[in-house]
């Protein structure tokens, strides 16, 4: 049996008055998720419990099966283990965030998304400045001890990590009491009351405010204004936590996956999980990414793997700018470029079966994730058709089945799990 899984990232959502009261799943023209729905298994899966925020992290890893309550550690280190680092059982890893706060607005999150480049050279200089003994934070208490075990790594583009080795002798000060909120649900607002809490943050809020003077004439900044563009004020930091440890695909049900994806979080859980990577030439995890290309990788990994995972960012990052008919727009170039094609292989053959879904509602009324369940599709081999002639929230609802714990999801999708 070959399975497909398409990930529109974030795009279920909420009525829209720009919609005429439509979400934009179902203002899209979408002809192939439709025909999907026609012929094979709708309903709804709630990947965000309730005790978990609604986020990328939480709510990806139950797509994929994965009980939160079990597997979860945090978002960081789900993104150390795309970039292939391993973290000791007293280590942790931070999501380093470059981002633009103005009159103490998190006016963007992304840092008017900031080239990796750039991000790079500004994590050089702030290693530089902000993590030597003698810096800013001399004095602080623990630092001392802890600043040659600090690292920041650069990522892609504004997502970048921060990682702090431990050992008995010099324990990380960051622990699972310590708590953080993501800058993309700040978005407009202030964040004066949003700073890390709990064990060790008050390293994290020093190096987030140090961050501003050393930003603040950096090279790179001089150059993005002239340019007119955002600067980097400040580097956000977020996502803590410690070694994860899950079960690969292969373990739970003999099954051989490959991830394709532009996003280092997604690379983090299907490394995690045992799949093998594609990258793909103009995938950039934001509106204007390869959808083609993402499309013809899945169908030449078709005869190598068991399963195929196909990420696709760009209606989260649309949501989270607020802007409707890019959302639209990426949904159609997702059916038309990624989904369209791999339904045509999966109707094809007589042992394949295809599942779309996202990961968690992202309201472009609030720029945010947020809890609830999402809408799932699944057709192909052995799947009973319901009544469902189209894929948006409300059909689904209506018409298809409440599968209530997303990680339970994929007991249908896989045959004999």
């Amino acid at each position: 049996m070959k399975y497909v899984i398409v990930i529109p990232d974030g795009c279920a959502d909420e009525p829209l008055e720009a919609l005429a009261g439509r979400t934009p799943l179902q203002a899209a023209n979408l002809p192939a998720m439709d025909s999907i729905a026609n012929a094979g298994m709708t309903g709804v899966a709630d990947n965000t419990p309730a005790n978990f925020p609604a986020g990328s992290e939480v709510a990806n890893l139950c797509l994929l099966g994965y009980d939160p309550n079990l597997y979860f550690t945090g978002r960081a280190p789900l993104e150390a283990a795309a970039a292939g680092i391993q973290l000791g059982a007293q280590d942790c890893a931070i999501r380093c965030n470059m981002v633009t706060i103005e009159d103490q607005i998190m006016v963007d999150f992304t840092a008017g998304h900031v080239s990796t480049e750039e991000s790079d050279a500004i994590l050089q200089t702030l290693s530089d400045e902000l993590l030597r003994p003698d810096g800013p934070l001399a004095g602080l208490s623990g630092f001392d001890s802890l600043a040659s075990r600090l690292e920041f790594v650069t990522g892609v583009s504004y997502r970048n990590l921060l990682l702090v080795r431990g050992d008995n002798a010099c324990p990380c000060p960051i622990t699972d009491g310590t708590r953080s909120r993501a800058p993309h649900d700040l978005t407009d607002l202030p964040v004066v009351d949003d700073f890390p809490r709990g064990p060790g943050s008050d390293l994290l809020v020093a190096l987030m405010n140090a961050s501003a003077d050393s930003l603040r004439q950096h090279p790179v900044n001089t150059k993005r204004v002239e340019d007119g563009k955002r600067p980097v004020t400040h580097i956000w930091l977020w996502g803590t936590g410690g070694a994860p440890g899950l079960p690969t695909f292969q373990d739970r049900f003999g099954i051989r996956g490959v991830m394709i994806t532009a996003v280092d979080l997604l690379r983090g859980i299907g490394s995690l999980a045992g799949f093998d990577r594609i990258e793909v030439d103009g995938a950039t995890g934001y509106l204007d990414t390869n959808y083609a290309g993402k499309g013809a990788a899945a169908l030449k990994a078709w005869d190598e793997y068991d399963l195929v995972c196909v990420h696709i960012e760009a209606p989260d990052e649309a949501s989270h700018e607020g802007r409707h008919e890019a959302k639209i727009e990426a949904l159609e170039q997702i059916d038309r470029h990624i989904v369209g094609p791999i339904w045509e292989k999966v109707r094809g053959s007589d042992d394949a079966r295809m599942l779309v879904l996202p990961d968690h509602p992202t309201f472009c009324r609030t720029k945010k994730h947020t809890h609830g369940p999402v809408p799932f599709v699944l057709a192909g081999s052995g799947v009973s058709s319901d009544a469902a002639d189209k894929y948006d929230e409300v059909t689904a609802d209506q018409v298809g089945q409440n599968i209530g714990d997303g990680w339970l999801l994929m007991d249908h999708l896989i045959v004999g799990s």
